[in-house]
């Protein structure tokens, strides 16, 4: 009982094993976690088409549940860009934005994603998230980060403009160029410039200044307070806001509120796709961050655990006025670096972030949007890499056309057309991968018991005996596959009397093909040619027993392949 109450409940674990220094760490990384978070939640709210308040509101009770409910001691759960853009993707497409019912539907999706990731925990699901290839999630997110920035240009010049993708978008900002508000281009073109440099060329001055390495870190990583300052008192000191320079204005000075979701039949039907795609991608993002960092430090993430955790989190944004959460990447390097222990250094950031919305929220008033675009844009290109397309199409034509064809869709049709392309790839190219798997005729490598591909090593082969190794397990998808390539290697073999199935890489058949093989066994004694098995794993065996299939089977089941040839050999002697 006590086990399982961890399991459900990984505070418990680490909590018990808390001490001053985790405490110190922990409290050194959440301020700096809680800088670098405060313009970032701003612009991700933004991103979604939401008030700048949500943003906080976002990165409050997410950050506490998943400190109870989480697995990861680094994550740092909140408003991410992608996640940010499908939002906005998705509901888009049924209220308007800056409207009372859009933020309902946004809190409504964030409930059910949470409710998504819930589920899939408590049925120990996480394998779902499988089917979506690192390739095609590279392309997806390469893709998202154009569409992102290409979205926030109209922040940078201050002009109207809208779209779902990246030819919309072009085509809207290219109608509304002529009303660009020059002053508010120079902040943002000023901004993205100064945030670019932070990145790059900001740690070489500071270190060449005689500062450590990690004060270095700390100033590089709170690049976008300083913007975000600067350019707030000048739109203060010289009143921008009256020549056109759009701002944040008004957030309330408060906790978050308590909120509730909205659930109509007819609400639900429009949200639950994209409520499924944001959960599935914004899963693949948070373990594949989690893991990696977990690793450094030769820790355990559970993904199931982490589903639970998520969903968890997601349930907490829908009920405090929030949308869609997830782990994301930047801050919870960020929070890695700053030397976080454990998930408390999540919980004391959201009091970090509850304290600026309730005392820091009338110093954002003149923050202008063109600032916020600015701090996004640099987020999100430095996730665009096409380098991916070069790997791929040196490693994997396949692999490769599922790449850029998740990249053309998402660039093309948008966000969820891209994903949605990307999960059907993802699966289709793992069927027609196995739907045609390796299969190699095999012979003995000389004085020893191994048996090797005769096209690829010089092996002895007996021509009364022919040994097909199948390199995947056998299931619907293929096993007509192996019916023809039997069928197609023994029909014009007069000399052929054995054929031996080496099932050393066959981890399970299904019933689709356990009647495959009984076919196959059937012609082969309708020609003479005696059906053998040989390296059969134990769990497949245990299923091949339950069944009818090895007393029918013309020949016999060997533990090894040696074993077999030998026999064979001696029988015919």
């Amino acid at each position: 009982m006590k086990t399982d109450l961890t399991r459900f409940l990984p505070i418990l674990k680490w909590g018990r094993e808390y001490n001053r220094s985790a405490l110190s760490n922990d409290l050194v990384a959440a301020l700096i976690v809680t800088i670098m978070l405060i313009p970032q939640s701003l612009a991700y709210a933004l991103l979604a088409g939401l008030p700048p308040e949500a943003g906080l509101y976002a990165s409050i009770a997410p950050i506490l549940l998943y400190a109870i409910f989480g697995t990861s001691r680094a994550l740092a759960v909140g408003p991410v860009a992608v996640v940010s853009l499908m939002t906005a993707a998705a509901l888009s497409h049924i209220v308007e934005q800056g409207t009372m019912g859009y933020a309902v539907a946004a809190l409504s999706l964030a409930a059910l994603s949470g409710l998504i990731l819930l589920g899939m925990g408590l049925f120990r699901l996480g394998f779902v998230a499988n089917f979506l290839s690192h390739p095609v999630i590279s392309g997806f997110i390469t893709a998202s980060g154009i569409i992102i920035a290409a979205s926030q240009i109209k922040h940078i010049l201050g002009v109207n403009a809208d779209g779902h993708n990246l030819l919309e978008l072009v085509i809207s900002l290219g109608q509304h160029l002529s009303e660009t508000n020059w002053i508010t281009a120079i902040i943002g073109i000023l901004a993205t410039g100064f945030l670019f440099w932070v990145r790059k060329g900001l740690k070489p001055v500071l270190q060449k200044m005689g500062l450590s390495s990690g004060i270095t870190g700390v100033l590089v990583k709170t690049g976008p307070v300083a913007v975000v300052v600067v350019t707030t008192l000048a739109v203060w000191g010289f009143n921008l806001a009256d020549k056109g320079v759009k701002i944040v204005g008004d957030v309330p000075q408060s906790l978050p509120p308590l909120t509730l979701p909205f659930f109509s039949p007819e609400l639900l039907g429009q949200l639950l796709l994209p409520a499924f795609l944001i959960s599935i991608i914004g899963f693949v993002e948070s373990i594949s961050v989690a893991q990696t960092l977990a690793a450094k430090r030769r820790q355990r993430i559970d993904p199931d655990q982490e589903l639970i955790g998520l969903g968890a989190a997601n349930i907490g944004a829908s009920l405090t006025g929030g949308f869609p959460v997830t782990g994301g990447f930047s801050r919870s390097v960020v929070n890695f670096d700053a030397g976080a222990e454990t998930p408390a250094a999540g919980a004391f950031t959201a009091v970090g972030l509850a304290i600026a919305a309730l005392a820091l929220t009338p110093l954002i008033y003149f923050l202008p949007k063109a600032t916020l675009a600015a701090t996004i844009i640099v987020a999100v290109l430095s996730l665009v890499d096409f380098s991916i397309l070069k790997r791929s199409w040196n490693y994997s034509k396949a692999d490769f056309s599922a790449v850029l064809t998740t990249i053309l869709v998402t660039l093309g049709l948008g966000v969820e057309a891209g994903v949605s392309a990307g999960v059907g790839l993802s699966i289709l190219l793992h069927l027609y991968k196995s739907s045609k798997p390796h299969i190699a005729e095999v012979g003995q490598v000389p004085g020893t018991e191994h048996y090797r591909n005769i096209l690829r090593h010089d092996v002895l082969t007996d021509s009364s005996i022919v040994t097909l190794r199948v390199d995947e397990s056998l299931y619907f998808a293929n096993a007509r596959y192996l019916e023809d390539k039997i069928q197609n290697r023994v029909a014009d073999d007069k000399n052929v009397r054995h054929v031996i199935l080496q099932c050393s890489a066959i981890n399970e058949i299904d019933l689709s093909a356990l009647e495959s093989l009984e076919a196959i066994n059937e012609r082969l004694k309708a020609m003479g040619v005696t059906l053998h098995l040989s390296e059969v794993k134990g769990p497949v065996m245990d299923r091949l027993k339950a069944q009818s299939f090895l007393k029918e089977m013309s020949g016999e089941v060997f533990l090894s392949q040696f074993e077999a040839e030998q026999k064979l050999k001696a029988a015919q002697h």
